[in-house]
């Protein structure tokens, strides 16, 4: 099945039910924000055959906290550009979308036992905005972000998924946004194909997610080394797992943009609904 019909497919499945999908966008290079691409035109597909949220939840990877989970409870947050060496135009960019500060404040509620708070300082980063302008290019839904707290053990991320399934049903679109495959490190800026870990890893995390097997990508043991080749740190695969965590059996999955770029960053998608 073709990409087209499996989001005619997901159109179809969604205007029949009032429950939000969740899904993950592997966001790859700040610059797919400005240039028109396969990646960046199969954003702005995937926001065609989306409902309208009430409210977007974006779980980036560019937001990391130690020992804590942190709610962005802000009215108006402000475009983050977080990144450094990229041309002007990149710095131009806003997504003035609205906050969510109510909900915000009933998932620092709602995630009390995994130590979350509020908080007025954070906005929207890259990791957010780069796709949302793609998603909801009116930037008409009021989006807030949760922090990945990176003294959690990757279990705890799925669990935290777990308890904000509930928000799916009341018009919140969960969304996150990293990468399956991000190591920095080994980018081949001159071209050339894909490190095999790189592949290994990435057709690894296809089969298991498949599977259902969220045990096994959350085990450091059984991951071993592709684990750490693919992810020198783990700040672009948490929010992957937050989000598996947020679906249910009820969900069927679709994968997009399975290419992997610069030689080590994944840039595959999934979306459950």
């Amino acid at each position: 099945m073709s990409i087209a019909q499996q989001l005619q497919k997901l159109k179809d499945r969604l205007a029949s039910s009032d429950r939000m999908p969740v899904a993950f966008l592997g966001h790859g290079s700040p610059m797919n924000a400005i240039e028109d691409n396969d990646y960046s035109r199969s954003w702005a597909r995937l926001g065609q055959s989306l409902p309208q949220p009430q409210a977007i939840l974006v779980v980036s990877a560019h937001w990391m906290t130690k020992g804590s989970t942190l709610v962005n409870v802000t009215a108006r947050p402000e475009t983050i550009h977080d990144f450094h060496g990229f041309p002007q135009e990149l710095f131009a960019q806003q997504y003035p979308a609205l906050g969510a500060p109510d909900i915000a404040a009933e998932v620092v509620s709602i995630l009390a036992s995994h130590h979350a708070e509020g908080d007025d300082t954070w906005g929207l980063d890259h990791g957010a905005w780069s796709v949302l302008k793609f998603l909801y290019p009116d930037a008409n839904v009021p989006v807030f972000q949760l922090s990945i707290d990176m003294k959690a053990d990757m279990p705890e991320h799925i669990k935290i998924g777990r308890a904000l399934r509930s928000l799916r049903d009341r018009g919140v679109l969960i969304l996150g946004s990293g990468n399956v495959v991000h190591n920095l490190r080994a980018l081949r800026w001159g071209g050339g194909p894909a490190h095999a870990w790189a592949e290994e890893f990435d057709a690894l995390f296809a089969e298991r997610l498949g599977a259902g097997d969220l045990d096994t990508l959350a085990d450091r043991g059984k991951l071993g080394r592709l684990l750490t080749e693919a992810h020198p740190s783990l700040d672009h695969y948490l929010p992957a797992l937050t989000v598996a965590g947020a679906a249910d059996d009820k969900d069927q999955l679709m994968f997009m943009n399975s290419s992997i770029d610069l030689g080590s960053v994944s840039m595959r998608s999934f979306i459950y609904y």
